[in-house]
C-alpha cells in the first residue's frame, strides 16, 4: 500500500468514526505548497456542504479520530477545513529501508491481478512501418510493461493487417518476381518499393489486374498455392516489423501477432449471430447494425456496416471477432486498445455492438486509449521533405546517428564501439521519451534538438542523471550492497527526496489507471531534479561528512539510481553506466 492509499484508508476510518457517511471521499493528495504538510486531506469541505455542517469543525472531528501514531509527526487544520499531514522522519526512514532491501523497491504486486489484453502497434503488412505506427507501439508497450510489473497477467495482441483485397495484388507481384529467380526476402527487402511496383503493375497491366482479383478470391477460398505465397509475404513482412521492435526495445514478439486473417473463419458465424439476435439487418443488400445509442443530433441511429453487398467483411466485423476472442478465449478482464483518435467513433461502435450482442459481459472493461498525431515543424503531420511517409527504421537510424555524434562531442575519449552503443541507447531513448512525456491525447511537434537535449525533461537528461548517481559509487569505491546504517532525514532536501522516492508506486498506479505514461515521465523528471537539489545542498563524499551521514546519503543516492532505472525500464528506455 502506498502512502496516499494508506492515508486515504486512515482518514476514511476517522470520517466513519466521526459519523460522516462512507460516500464522502477523504480526498488525500500530496501537498502542492511547502509548509502545508506532506499530504492534505480535503474531504471535510465536501462532506460539510452535503451535511450542512461547519467544515472546520468537521475537520476537527476527523482529526480527533485520526490514528496516525508513528506515521505523522503532526496533523493540523488550515483554512476552512484542510487537514495537513506532516509525516514523521523516522517513519519515512523505515519505509525507505524496506525499499533499499527489495529488488522491486517495495512496490507491491496487485492484490487482485487481472488479465489485461493490450492491443497495440498493428502495422499493415503490405507496407513498411512508418512514423504513424510509433505512438501506438511505444505507448502500448509502456502500459504492457507497467501492468506486468504490477503483477497483472498481460496478453499483448498485435492486430496486424494481413488480409484483404490488396493482398491479391501483392501475391501476384511476388509470384512474378519469384519466377524471375528472385528470393522472397530480396524481392521484399523494401516493402514500400515493392508495394509501388505492384500498384504500378496493377494500374498499367489489365491482365495482371485480373490475375490479382482472381488471387483475392483464391486466397479467401483457401487455394494452397496462393496461401503459400501469402505465407511467404506475411513472414518476410513480420520480420521487417520484428527488426523495428528490437531496435525500439519493444516487447512484442511473433507470438503476440493475431492478424486479421486469424479471425477469418469466425466472420460468417459472427454476422449470423448478430442477425439471429435481431441486431444486424439487411439494408440495400448489405448487413448493418443500427445503433440508437450513438444517434446523431437529428436522431438518426449510427450505422455499423458488418458485411458488404457483395459478401465481403469490414474492419468492424474483424474487430468484433477479435474482441469476442479476447473476452472469451483469452479471458480478458480489461481490454485496452491503443489506436489513434481518428478511430474513436469506430471503437465506440464496436464496443457498443459487442455489449448489445453479449460478446462481452458488463464486468469487462473496454478501453480505447486514443492518442494525437506526431507533427512536423510546420504543424502538419510529420513527413519527409518531399512530402512522403517517413519510414520508422530510417527515423531510428538517424536518431542513433545524431546521438552518437553528440556523445562523441561530449566525451571524445570513448572507444568507437562504446560511443556507438551509448548513442543507440540515448538516441532510441530520446525518440521514445519525447513522445511518452507528452500527454497522450495531444498532438506534438517532432524536434531533434529538443529531444536530444541534456537539459530539461528529456531522456538524455534522465539517463545522464542516472550515470551521475552511479559515478558517485565508483568515486567512493563502495558497492550499494555494502552500505549500512539507518537513513537519516535531517535536512529538508533529504526529506523532500525521501517523500518523492516513496511516491513511485503512486505514480505507477495513476499511469496504470489512466494509461497516461507522461505522468511517469513527470515523476522521474521531478525525482532527478530533487536529487540535483539534494546533491548540491547535502555533501556526500566531501571531507568532514560523518560516516553515518555519508552511509545514509549514499543509500538515498542508490535508491534514486534504482528508481530512475526502473521507471525508465517501464517506459522501455535503457540506461547506461557512462555517457
Amino acid at each position: 500500500m502506498n502512502i496516499r492509499d494508506l492515508l486515504n484508508h486512515k482518514v476514511q476510518q476517522a470520517m466513519l468514526s466521526a459519523h460522516i457517511p462512507f460516500q464522502h471521499s477523504p480526498m488525500v493528495a500530496p501537498s502542492k505548497k511547502p509548509g502545508f504538510g506532506d499530504y492534505q486531506a480535503n474531504g471535510a469541505m465536501g462532506a460539510a456542504k452535503a451535511m450542512k455542517a461547519n467544515p472546520r469543525e468537521l475537520a476537527g472531528e476527523i482529526v480527533r479520530h485520526l490514528e496516525l501514531d508513528g506515521i505523522a509527526e503532526r496533523v493540523e487544520i488550515a483554512g476552512p477545513g484542510f487537514i495537513n499531514i506532516h509525516l514523521a522522519p523516522e517513519w519515512l526512514s523505515q519505509q525507505l529501508a524496506t525499499a533499499t532491501g527489495d529488488k522491486r523497491l517495495a512496490i507491491a504486486r496487485a492484490s487482485e491481478p487481472q488479465t489485461v489484453v493490450v492491443d497495440y502497434s498493428s502495422p499493415n503488412l503490405a507496407k513498411e512501418m512508418h512514423v504513424g505506427h510509433l505512438r501506438s507501439t511505444i505507448i502500448g508497450d509502456a502500459l504492457a510493461r507497467l501492468l506486468a510489473f504490477q503483477g497483472h497477467n498481460v496478453i499483448r495482441q498485435n492486430h496486424v493487417g494481413d488480409w484483404g483485397t490488396q493482398f491479391g495484388m501483392l501475391i501476384a507481384e511476388l509470384e512474378e518476381q519469384l519466377a524471375e529467380n528472385r528470393e522472397a526476402t530480396m524481392a521484399l527487402s523494401d516493402l514500400e518499393v515493392f508495394y509501388q511496383q505492384a500498384k504500378g503493375h496493377f494500374d498499367k497491366d489489365p491482365a495482371f489486374a485480373d490475375k490479382a482479383r482472381d488471387y483475392v478470391v483464391k486466397l479467401q477460398s483457401g487455394d494452397p498455392q496462393v496461401l503459400a505465397l501469402w505465407e511467404k509475404f506475411r513472414a518476410v513482412s513480420l520480420e521487417h516489423s520484428q527488426e523495428i521492435y528490437e531496435k525500439l526495445n519493444v516487447t512484442l514478439t511473433s507470438e503476440d501477432v493475431r492478424g486479421e486473417s486469424f479471425y477469418n473463419d469466425d466472420l460468417a458465424p459472427l454476422v449470423a449471430e448478430l442477425e439471429e439476435k435481431d441486431l444486424a439487418v439487411e439494408d440495400q443488400g448489405a448487413k448493418v447494425v443500427f445503433l440508437e445509442e450513438l444517434a446523431d443530433k437529428e436522431g438518426n441511429p449510427s450505422p455499423v456496416l458488418i458485411q458488404k453487398q457483395g459478401g465481403g467483411y469490414l474492419y468492424a466485423t474483424t474487430d468484433l471477432a477479435a474482441l469476442r476472442y479476447r473476452a472469451g478465449e483469452l479471458g480478458g478482464d480489461r481490454l485496452m486498445y491503443f489506436i489513434d483518435a481518428r478511430q474513436s467513433l469506430h471503437m465506440q461502435q464496436v464496443f457498443t455492438v459487442a455489449r448489445k450482442a453479449g460478446f462481452v459481459s458488463e464486468h469487462i472493461s473496454l478501453e480505447h486509449h486514443a492518442f494525437g498525431t506526431m507533427m512536423g515543424p510546420d504543424g502538419k503531420p510529420f513527413k519527409t521533405r518531399s512530402g512522403g511517409t517517413v519510414k520508422l527504421s530510417e527515423l531510428l537510424d538517424e536518431a542513433m546517428e545524431r546521438a552518437s555524434r553528440l556523445v562523441r562531442e561530449k566525451n571524445p575519449d570513448l572507444a568507437p564501439d562504446t560511443a556507438a552503443n551509448i548513442g543507440r541507447t540515448v538516441g532510441i531513448g530520446a525518440v521514445k521519451y519525447a513522445d511518452l512525456s507528452k500527454t497522450r491525447t495531444n498532438d506534438y511537434v517532432f524536434n531533434w534538438d529538443a529531444m536530444l537535449s541534456f537539459d530539461g525533461n528529456t531522456a538524455p537528461y534522465l539517463q545522464y542523471a542516472y550515470t551521475r548517481v552511479r559515478s558517485i559509487f565508483r568515486k567512493a569505491g563502495v558497492e550499494p550492497s555494502a552500505l549500512q546504517g539507518e537513513i537519516l532525514l535531517s535536512e529538508e532536501e533529504e526529506r523532500a527526496l525521501a517523500i518523492k522516492l516513496l511516491q513511485f508506486s503512486e505514480a505507477l498506479d495513476q499511469v496504470a489507471k489512466d494509461a497516461l505514461p507522461h505522468l511517469l515521465c513527470t515523476y522521474l523528471y521531478d525525482l532527478a531534479s530533487l536529487y540535483m537539489r539534494f546533491y548540491e545542498a547535502c555533501p556526500v563524499l566531501k571531507d568532514g561528512v560523518p560516516d553515518a551521514t555519508r552511509q545514509s546519503r549514499l543509500q538515498l543516492c542508490d535508491l534514486v539510481a534504482r528508481t530512475l532505472a526502473q521507471g525508465l525500464e517501464l517506459l522501455g528506455i535503457e540506461v547506461t553506466e557512462q555517457m
